[in-house]
């Protein structure tokens, strides 16, 4: 039997990306068309040739967009593919059709909330399952064919480029004003993605792993506690000891931070950033 979760995961899936979508047109026509700004990615060049050329922006966004989703089939599925072009179509129809108002005249508002609006619109796509701009498609597929870029990297250089052929083909100003639009953008995706409760992984190696597995229970977090043996330090080659594992939020860190420090100072413990968690349960708690 499906839970409710599975149930209705593809209405929370399309109610996303439609809102993404919705976003995203505001973005565009109601903030960066009209000031001739553009963003980075796949996006930017669509804005760029759309201002260059004269072509209508949500023919270019279609055809720039679907060569990267037809190689993102091979790569990440048909399901992504499928949402993907259902959410590029609905974005084109929604800049041919939606009537949006031109926002504000300020070209540093304009360049902010621009980029606010279409970073919320591609970041909510994705958390319904679809891209709105190919760039991290590209960005992927390039660098699995090179042992010497990583996605982030490919990323960075594409927005060089774009963002150089906008200094010459457009103006200075509107370059850097469109720099800050895909700087809001970025951020903005992150924060949609991640949202403000990002989980954090910690693993703690710690002589008083009884305790410190103790007062985390009694904190409400959940543990898992993992077999390990000492290589080298002070617990020693060859000593087998018992390693803790929790996820907690990012704002809940702190509180975990001093409660590690309480309970044995000389605990050696790593944390890192997760994009998401998935089962189980993980108690957001009031900070101490």
């Amino acid at each position: 039997m499906k839970s409710t979760t599975t149930r209705y995961r593809p209405l929370l899936d399309a109610a996303f990306i439609v809102a993404g979508i919705l976003c995203t047109g505001l973005g565009l026509k109601g903030f960066l068309l009209s000031s001739r700004f553009i963003d980075g990615g796949v996006t930017g060049v669509s804005m760029l040739l759309a201002d260059l050329a004269g072509v209508p922006l949500a023919l270019c966004i279609v055809v720039i967009n679907v060569p990267f989703i037809a190689l993102g089939y091979r790569r990440i599925g048909r399901v992504f593919a499928v949402k993907s072009i259902l959410a590029i179509g609905g974005l084109a129809a929604c800049l041919a059709l939606v009537p949006y108002p031109h926002v504000t005249p300020d070209l540093l508002l304009t360049a902010i909330f621009g980029g606010f609006f279409i970073g919320a619109g591609i970041g909510l796509a994705m958390r319904g399952g679809a891209v709105l701009d190919g760039t991290e498609v590209a960005a992927l597929l390039i660098s699995r064919t090179s042992s010497l870029l990583k996605v982030g990297d490919v990323i960075m250089l594409m927005n060089v480029v774009i963002f150089g052929a906008a200094a010459f083909f457009l103006s200075i100003e509107s370059t850097l004003y469109s720099m800050i639009t895909y700087f809001a953008a970025s951020r903005t995706v992150d924060f949609v993605v991640h949202g403000i409760e990002q989980y954090t992984a910690v693993l703690i190696v710690s002589k008083q792993h009884e305790r410190l597995r103790q007062a985390l229970v009694g904190y409400g977090w959940g543990v898992t506690v993992v077999k390990g043996e000492g290589g080298t330090g002070r617990m020693g080659k060859g000593h087998s000891h018992d390693v803790l594992y929790t996820v907690v939020t990012r704002l809940e860190l702190p509180a975990l931070t001093a409660l590690i420090d309480k309970t044995d100072p000389e605990a050696f413990f790593i944390h890192h950033a997760v994009d998401d968690v998935i089962g189980g349960k993980v108690k957001s708690l009031p900070l101490h």
